[in-house]
């Protein structure tokens, strides 16, 4: 009996997001193919079917809501609504507690820069497409002459920003660089400060 229409497409997307949960939480080189498949709850054989290698997975991983309008893996207590000003809700969104405390849902632009480092041109290209589909997002509801440049500052301040973060133990002083970072990001756009997310 032959499967139901979009029975591949489900079971590849159940690869990718066992392996963006795994990856975010261990790092690219801690694991292995089986342990992604048993995640996905598939067998290691059936990997090669899907793709050519744990690289090529860690390329598709890459994709987040900058890049991928039907991402489904939203931060508790985040909201977006496309209909308003973009840029300020996606500083506030990268910043916020919901993102900082869910790594297994993270943006791959924090959980993951080390490893695309270290995976040759496909990861780095890929890296490259998720931070410029952030940066054009950015400069599309930036104010002032600087728009391009600022937009890739508030990138960095928000990606830097986070990274920095979770690599503190002491929590009051990672929610304070969230804050501070989230100022000086909303400022740089000429956006309004008023609504704060922690």
């Amino acid at each position: 009996m032959p499967y139901p229409a979009g029975h591949r497409a489900a079971l590849r997307e159940k690869i990718v997001d066992s392996a963006r949960r795994l990856f975010n939480k261990r790092g690219f080189d801690n694991v292995s193919i089986a342990q992604i498949m048993a995640g996905a709850g598939l067998t290691h054989g059936g990997f090669y079917s899907y793709f050519k290698s744990k690289s090529d997975l860690y390329t598709e991983v890459m994709a987040c809501f900058f890049t991928d309008p039907g991402w489904k893996h939203r931060w508790d207590g985040v909201d977006i609504d496309p209909t308003g000003e973009l840029g300020p809700q996606i500083v506030r969104a990268y910043l916020s507690r919901g993102h900082f405390e869910d790594v297994e849902n993270s943006c791959p632009l924090v959980a993951l820069p080390s490893d695309a480092a270290r995976n040759g041109v496909a990861a780095r290209r890929a890296f490259e497409g998720v931070f410029a589909a952030m940066v054009e997002m950015l400069a599309h509801g930036a104010r002032g002459k600087r728009r391009r440049a600022n937009a890739q500052a508030i990138a960095a301040l928000c990606v830097g920003g986070m990274v920095v973060a979770r690599a503190m133990a002491n929590p009051k002083q990672a929610d304070e660089l969230r804050d501070a970072c989230r100022a000086v990001a909303l400022a740089l756009g000429g956006w309004d400060q008023k609504i704060r997310t922690r």
